[in-house]
């Protein structure tokens, strides 16, 4: 059986990869700007602790503490 069907260039060839690569490393150029956006978001907001003496060890009311400071 002769394979005369072939085209390098085609979308399953190297076009095809080159189109793969460049949108892979569109998604990941845009996940890291979205995530250093974020990241700088928050650092600018930080929270301050309301009472700390109030605070237990492994306890759900601590996340109540907590306040963003303005």
């Amino acid at each position: 059986m002769e394979n005369t069907n072939r085209s390098v260039f085609g979308i399953h060839g190297v076009t095809g990869m080159l189109i793969a690569t460049v949108l892979l490393l569109s998604i990941l150029g845009a996940l890291t700007f979205f995530g250093l956006k974020a990241q700088q978001a928050v650092a600018d907001k930080p929270y301050k602790i309301t009472d700390p003496q109030a605070l237990k060890m492994r306890d759900t009311a601590n996340a109540n503490q907590k306040v963003i400071a303005k």
